[in-house]
Order: structure tokens, then sequence, then C-alpha cells
């Protein structure tokens, strides 16, 4: 599935690498879906372990979408606890609509939700409703 709007990967100040619109994108409009490949849960959890930064999102049915090696410039939408869009997992597929107007130029986040951190992992989002953690 193609992205439906034009965005750019650029350092963050959030973490790493970033995901950033290069035009308005209008609330509740899909995003994309985010790129890569289909892997066993348990080869996921495997492979979240062994790495820092993870591009993997579960399922639910025993199955995930790793996007570490195959993936589009949704890979790099950061986490954050006041997102402006929001991650929607069915039918094998990860898509990302905006929640709210996004500016040109601005950081595409989302609500990681549970992640394999397990609320250890300091959050850098910068947001007024911080929680503080992964």
């Amino acid at each position: 599935m193609p992205i439906n709007f034009s965005i750019e990967n650029k350092p963050s100040t959030i973490d790493g690498m970033g995901s950033f619109a290069l035009e308005k994108i209008t609330a509740r409009k899909k995003i994309g879906n985010l790129e890569g490949k289909i892997i066993s849960l348990r080869l996921a959890r495997k492979r979240a372990k062994e790495l820092k930064r993870v591009s993997i999102v579960e399922f639910g049915d025993g199955r995930a979408l790793d996007a570490t090696d195959h993936s589009n410039e949704l890979k790099y939408i950061n986490h954050s606890c006041g997102p402006n869009t929001y991650m929607r997992v069915a039918h094998s597929q990860v898509e990302f609509y905006a929640l709210r107007n996004i500016k040109k130029g601005e950081e595409l986040t989302c609500n990681y939700g549970p992640t394999h951190h397990d609320g250890k992992l300091q959050c850098q989002c910068g947001a007024k409703n911080c929680k503080g953690f992964l």
C-alpha cells in the first residue's frame, strides 16, 4: 500500500530518526500502511530482545509485522504520549491515520501502547501529559 501523503525522514528531537509531513494532513485521513515482513510472534520477540530500536508490530494472532529491514518512511514514526496519529492493526496490515490536522513540517507521532520495553525505557516525547516511560 502506498503512503497517501508526502513524508520525509530526518533526525528527530524525540529519538533517532523521525517521520515528518511535507504537506498538511487533514484529521482522520489515512496516512498510509507500514511496510514490512510478516514473521512469527516467537521470532519477533527474539528479535526485539536483540535490537535497541525495534520496528515490530504484533497482530495478536501469533504473527507480527517486522519493519526493521524492509519498510517505508512510516517506520520512523516515534512514540508520543500526546500523538498526532494513531495506528490501526487489522487484516495483517498496520495503518496510520491522522488524529488531528497535522501541519506541514510537523513530526508524525503515535502512542505505541504496550511495548516490549515493559515500562523500563524512559520516554523522550516531551508531551505535557508524558507518562515518563515506555
